[in-house]
């Protein structure tokens, strides 16, 4: 995905490690949650390496020195329902005092079409810097449409973060919002004819919140 500036693909052995456990069938539930929050952290430190800064004053036990933090409340996340909340602790790890919006989207079985069906966003969102999260970018429909609702809502400085992609949807997303960075830990082959990522994990919902 070389031919896209704003597409960054992680090769961190970490994630490699974590992620074929993710993947794996036999992993229960609990498991597959804490792994889901585990990859986000590390992929939260690799994609915020940009983050703006701001001078404050801190003395230590020896002397007054100036140093740098992130400014408070600067940051949003935004996972897309449902999946996406699974992310949400492991950006909280690293952005405690972020505040979360929810954008509910689902995807009609027959043609593989996103509708949006909820979004809930804090105030003020659109002088943050948003990070829009879901575990899995198969066409790239929701993230999309998703990217779309949030920018039609003001937002300006907006990253998205997944954890599985198939090239189908890094093309759609890269594409239709080149201005959007796209942080992905593990890129997939392709996808099969019902839309699933190959080879996958299976429906990451369903594994997080032990439905069917």
């Amino acid at each position: 995905m070389r031919e896209y500036p704003n597409v960054f693909i992680f090769e961190h052995p970490l994630i490699k490690h974590k992620v074929s456990i993710l993947r794996d069938k036999n992993t229960g539930m609990k498991e597959f949650r804490e792994l889901i929050e585990e990859i986000t952290t590390i992929m939260t430190y690799e994609s915020m390496r940009d983050v703006a800064l701001v001078p404050v004053e801190v003395e230590t036990p020896l002397e007054k020195t100036v140093q740098y933090r992130v400014p408070e409340e600067s940051v949003a996340i935004v996972p897309i329902l449902r999946a996406g909340l699974g992310m949400v602790n492991g950006v909280h790890r690293v952005f405690p005092t972020a505040r979360v919006g929810h954008i509910g989207m689902y995807r009609d079985e027959e043609t593989l079409e996103p509708h949006e069906y909820y979004c809930k966003l804090p105030e003020g969102i659109e002088d943050k810097t948003v990070i829009l999260v879901d575990p899995m970018l198969a066409t790239g429909g929701s993230a999309c449409d998703a990217l779309a609702a949030l920018k039609k809502r003001g937002c300006k400085k907006i990253r998205f973060m997944s954890i599985i992609a198939a090239p189908e949807g890094i093309r759609a997303v890269a594409e239709a919002h080149p201005d959007v960075s796209l942080f992905v830990s593990t890129l997939d082959r392709c996808l099969n004819e019902n839309g699933y990522i190959l080879p996958g994990l299976g429906d990451a919902g369903d594994r997080l919140f032990g439905t069917k």
